[in-house]
């Protein structure tokens, strides 16, 4: 069985069914997703991990860290589209109090100024959520903003859509499950960490950052959060290109080992938009292998097989 962070109607859940029509179960949290996967209750968790316009979800980033390990076998990317909501019979001027949850409010700040400007907004713990309370006869609030499966679902009238400040935005969902097997590599492959310093000085996230440039690694994203052990202490979350069993990823991989007091490895999955790496010349398996046999030859006599 598979959990999202839910109720029915969140963008989670919508990422979830463009993908599987498995068996789920909404959970209220990111973080009790995480741990429903960590007690058996589900196989796996569909989770939000980064959006294009507010970057990324901390609460993922910090469960992941956090806790007993669990591992990265999946992602997916959809768009993000908003609209506003009302209970049957208010209209848009009717409008005084929405309520939505916090990163949808980022992506439509401009909407809401241009047609509610004396709107009060509240933030709920997700979007649904919003779109469950409005549906509430009693509820104080006259509309949601949220996705259009979840006006559907709670039975709301449908006032406005494509309300997002920024047309095209999408979000990058992850499928979590407990560490074993990784995922066969299959050459349009991301792979994602966590780094953390020794001690924070001068250079040091230039050291962790020379690991992948100098087996030609690119980072398709690299975040900064707290250990939450004492101000200004930090480690790096980090998504980079490429499969664990890629000679480059791996060798870079040995590199942080080697300079960083510690790294989690959370995963190597197939990228949901399946391109593949732009691998520069010297750094695929094959130009890896190569020098290992001409490195070999040089311990026989004259330096040859």
């Amino acid at each position: 069985m598979l959990g999202y962070f839910g109720p029915a109607g969140t963008f989670t859940h919508q990422a979830l069914l463009s993908v599987t029509d498995e068996e789920s179960m909404p959970l209220p949290s990111v973080a009790q997703a995480l741990d429903a996967v960590r007690t058996g209750q589900v196989d796996r968790a569909v989770v939000p991990i980064e959006n294009s316009v507010e970057g990324g979800v901390s609460a993922t980033l910090d469960e992941l860290i956090a806790g007993d390990p669990l591992v990265i076998v999946g992602e997916i990317v959809i768009p993000v589209t908003f609209g506003l909501y009302t209970r049957p019979g208010t209209s848009l001027a009717d409008v005084r109090h929405v309520l939505t949850h916090g990163h949808a409010l980022a992506q439509v700040r401009d909407w809401l100024a241009r047609e509610l400007p004396d709107a009060v907004v509240t933030a709920a713990g997700s979007t649904a959520g919003a779109a469950q309370e409005v549906a509430d006869p009693a509820s104080r609030h006259d509309a949601a903003i949220c996705a259009r499966v979840a006006g559907e679902i709670y039975g709301l009238d449908e006032v406005a859509y494509g309300i997002e400040d920024n047309p095209g935005a999408v979000t990058r969902f992850v499928i979590v499950g407990l560490p074993g097997p990784v995922p066969t590599r299959t050459g349009t492959d991301k792979t994602t960490l966590v780094a953390y310093m020794h001690m924070d000085r001068s250079g040091a996230l230039l050291e962790i950052l020379e690991q992948f440039a100098v087996r030609g690694v690119n980072l398709t994203r690299i975040e900064s959060r707290p250990t939450k052990t004492f101000l200004g202490s930090y480690c790096f979350a980090i998504d980079a290109e490429g499969h664990l069993h890629d000679r480059r990823v791996s060798e870079a991989l040995l590199g942080l080992h080697r300079i960083c007091r510690d790294v989690i490895f959370l995963g190597s999955y197939a990228r949901a938009d399946q391109q593949p790496p732009d691998v520069p010349m010297g750094f695929t398996d094959g130009d890896f292998r190569e020098a290992s046999e001409w490195l070999a030859t040089l311990e026989r006599p004259n330096g040859h097989a």
